[in-house]
């Protein structure tokens, strides 16, 4: 009798799938209810529409980068027992330090300006997320209540500076970077595209990927990821040990909005011409990290994949008009697909009871 042997790893794997293939069907359902006739061409435009040429393609890693980088935000401070919802203010927060860094320092020469503009970025989004941390850590307030605070704070902050300092009344929208901000293409501009047609893919990729790297490393391999990752598990155990509470508390939140504020820069310093609007609405990249964490199962590794995913979905998702598809039901599939990943923790849940029983046998 063959037995079957389901690894830690491989229920990571089985519980990630089976969510993607949920939240699919689902989209699936949503299209037949509301056209049919089209519903499986509009479906196979959203399989398919990431890879239907290099330009679309180089739209996913475009997309894909912000996303990441919020995601690692969210998993970061999951790893450590703190939940950060707070994302979409340090997202924002983030931004407008590195627009404002290229638009009033646009004296300085490339590529020291958009390297500064990346580390205004850090500084601005880990300064933001620190505020929850400092909350939790010294008057035992709820990080979720305190990042739901921040968020509106941060956005109607930067609303209100951006009027003040870089404002664009034309497109209701911060002023554009200066060139030598820009992230450079790294001849990616040449690679992914369709025709004369170029898309807006850039070296932020790789530094998205670099850090997911970086905070995997922290993790797993430093004792002070050790030490935030058991202050997490069990914050008694951790003090009996001798870490410091507080610390890496503050440290956790602190890291967590520097890579959500990375995110923000990414972002606009793209060369897409994308300016931070003054909106009363909270930034969507920010809440999107949430479900990349959750599919990615708060793994830095993970969430590269999917946040890849998501943007390839999203990017999919656009094609689906030419069968007559609303916008409106585009955002709802996409919004089932990525709630459904919030399933793979209790299909992992499933999996593991399942490991343990064949475990038993």
């Amino acid at each position: 009798m063959i037995k079957l042997k389901l690894t830690d790893s491989s229920v990571n794997a089985l519980s990630s799938i089976v969510a993607v293939l949920v939240g699919l069907l689902a989209g699936l359902v949503i299209l037949l209810l509301s056209n049919a006739s089209q519903a499986f061409h509009g479906f196979w435009a959203i399989l398919s529409g990431g890879f239907s040429n290099l330009k679309e393609f180089g739209q996913v890693l475009y997309f894909a980068t912000p996303i990441i980088l919020t995601g690692l935000s969210v998993g970061f401070a999951a790893r450590t027992g703190l939940f950060n919802i707070g994302a979409a203010g340090q997202f924002i927060v983030g931004a407008f330090a590195a627009v404002l860094v290229g638009v009033k320092c646009s004296f300085i020469p490339a590529p020291y300006l958009w390297m500064l503009a990346l580390v205004a970025a850090l500084l601005a989004g880990a300064l933001w997320g620190s505020i929850p941390g400092i909350f939790k850590a010294f008057f035992n307030v709820n990080e979720v209540i305190a990042c739901i605070m921040t968020n509106y704070i941060g956005m109607y902050l930067v609303n209100f500076l951006i009027t003040r300092t870089m404002y664009d009344s034309l497109r209701n929208q911060s002023m554009r970077v200066a060139n030598a901000a820009n992230l450079p293409k790294m001849g990616m501009d040449n690679i992914f595209k369709d025709g004369f047609i170029t898309s807006s893919a850039n070296s932020g990729i790789f530094v998205a990927v670099i850090f997911a790297i970086l905070i995997f490393f922290i993790l797993e391999k430093t004792s002070f990821g050790y030490e935030l990752k058991a202050c997490g598990f069990n914050r008694e155990a951790a003090r009996y040990a001798g870490i410091n509470e507080k610390r890496s508390i503050i440290l956790s939140m602190t890291i967590a909005g520097a890579l959500a504020g990375l995110g923000g820069a990414l972002l606009f310093l793209a060369g897409s011409g994308k300016g931070i609007t003054v909106v009363d609405v909270l930034a969507q990249e920010g809440f999107l990290g949430i479900p990349v964490a959750l599919l990615g199962l708060n793994n830095p590794i993970g969430i590269i994949f999917s946040g890849l995913l998501v943007a390839y979905l999203n990017v999919g998702g656009f094609n689906m008009q030419l069968y007559n598809f609303a916008p409106q039901v585009i955002e709802i599939i996409i919004a089932v697909i990525i709630y459904f990943s919030a399933f793979a923790l209790l299909v992992r849940g499933f999996f593991s009871m399942v490991k343990k029983r064949m475990e038993a046998k």
